[in-house]
């Protein structure tokens, strides 16, 4: 399965390039391998070869080896950045195209009937058990839920929430740092845990009901960053509730907490408009890359009564925005890419910050202060003020030149 295939040729853009990073890693190939073990023993009634569901494909390194072989693959995964990196290298390497492949929300639809899944191992135990349940409720009775990782990203607590939805998880004989679980007997009719719920009290806003499903980051717990920057996200308010564009772009937005209080804040601040004078709310676009911190903030601002406030868009990076076409951005950057700690995904997000806003427009943002942003603002956004720091984290507001 994994001779014949130039892993090495395969790109990890959008995702940062360097040297010391791959788009593969030796628990793809593993995983690869030991499915390969499966089919060789006669697994799945599906034919030769045989069909597979694939989650979370960081850059194809699981799903074009398939094709290549000749399986039909059902591919989900929760970042849009790595559909499109998926589709640059099947653009790339497989010009002709791929018939075989399918791509489908990770649901139901996408691992019904599924005899064989692989999934990459996500960092959040939330996002796992989301998806172990959707395989377990949902694919064939015989299923082999194949889910692999490196060693130092494993932890036992994987194996328990695997082992909630299967009566079998065995860990497999590690490779090269990396090792897979096996799952076999899914129990059916588990509860579903998702979406999450909790209420926070947000100052000058009240209580806030936060949702989150599996892959949404933070859950719905209120993020000590975030919350940082709501203490003084007031004047981004006021600038909102005053401005004739009324329009703020929330970069990244997880679970929907600062676009839904933006909009409750302006909502609350704007003035009662006059008889015949048109009554156009502040909006607010809360965009991400995950399909789940998407569902998560609509979720987010239909319960707090915000939802005709607030357009939620699933974009990478701001991708579909055009040029200094926005006046007021806020961002709470992410440093890691999948489990990769990599503070150049946030300097991504700073320069796209920079490139979307006009002159004079403003990018409000929270970042862990040993990370020291500031230097990077000023480069790439321009002049820029800090107004909170605490032990964890800074704010700062940058002025685009």
């Amino acid at each position: 399965m994994t001779t014949g295939f130039d892993f090495a040729a395969l790109s990890r853009w959008p995702y940062p390039e360097s040297p010391e990073l791959q788009a593969h890693d030796a628990a793809d190939l593993l995983l690869l391998d030991t499915a390969k073990a499966w089919w060789d023993a006669g697994h799945g009634a599906g034919g030769h070869p045989a069909p597979v569901v694939v989650l979370e494909d960081s850059h194809g390194a699981l799903t074009l080896p398939l094709l290549a072989q000749g399986h039909p693959v059902r591919i989900g995964q929760d970042a849009l950045a790595q559909e499109r990196s998926l589709d640059a290298n099947l653009a790339r390497l497989q010009p002709g195209g791929a018939p075989n492949l399918r791509r489908h929300g990770i649901a139901a639809e996408l691992v019904d009937g599924a005899e064989m899944v692989l999934l990459q191992l996500p960092r959040s135990l939330d996002a796992l058990d989301q998806w172990a349940r959707a395989v377990a409720e949902y694919a064939h009775p015989e299923v082999v839920l194949l889910a692999g990782g490196r060693d130092k990203h494993m932890t036992p607590r994987q194996n328990t929430v695997l082992e909630r939805y299967f009566t079998e998880v065995v860990p497999g004989r590690g490779r090269s740092k990396s090792r897979v679980l096996t799952a076999r007997g899914p129990r059916r009719g588990q509860p579903n845990r998702f979406p999450l719920r909790a209420e926070h009290p947000v100052p000058d806003v009240g209580p806030v009901t936060l949702a989150a499903f599996g892959a949404t980051f933070g859950g719905a717990h209120l993020d000590p960053g975030t919350a940082l920057l709501l203490d003084h996200l007031r004047p981004a308010a006021e600038r909102l509730a005053a401005s004739d564009r009324g329009r703020a772009v929330d970069v990244g937005c997880g679970n929907g907490t600062i676009a839904v209080c933006l909009a409750l804040a302006a909502r609350r601040l704007e003035p009662t408009p006059t008889e015949g004078t048109p009554d156009v709310p502040a909006r607010i676009v809360a965009t991400d890359q995950s399909a789940d911190a998407c569902a998560s903030t609509t979720l987010t601002a239909q319960w707090n009564g915000v939802r005709d406030l607030v357009e939620v868009r699933r974009d990478d990076a701001l991708a579909s925005f055009p040029d200094a076409s926005e006046d007021l951005l806020v961002l709470n950057p992410p440093f890691h890419a999948g489990n990769t700690v990599d503070s150049r995904v946030a300097l991504r997000l700073l320069a796209e910050c920079a490139r979307v806003l006009r002159p004079g427009g403003e990018l409000w943002c929270v970042w862990n202060s040993h990370l020291q942003y500031r230097p990077e603002l000023e480069r790439r956004v321009g002049p820029t003020r800090q107004l909170a720091r605490n032990r964890t984290f800074t704010v700062t507001v940058s002025t685009r030149r």
